[in-house]
């Protein structure tokens, strides 16, 4: 399992900042922006070749379950 900042928002950051330096402001003026946005990924198929037992509530609070 991990949890995350989400890859899809960090990208979005990302084009805000290059939207902003290409309208003329310097990058040392720009705020440095934490992630808003975490995603938890839960793998269950190697939860089960570890021989781990998963809660069914774990399960519901994952964004992700790989099966």
């Amino acid at each position: 399992m991990s949890y995350g900042a989400s890859i899809n928002d960090a990208y979005r950051q990302a084009g805000i900042y290059a939207a902003r330096i290409l309208k003329g402001e310097r990058p040392a003026d720009l705020p440095v922006i934490q992630a808003t946005k975490f995603n938890f990924v839960f793998n269950l198929k190697a939860a089960k070749a570890l021989g781990l037992a998963v809660p069914e509530r774990v399960l519901s609070l994952a964004d992700e379950v790989i099966e």
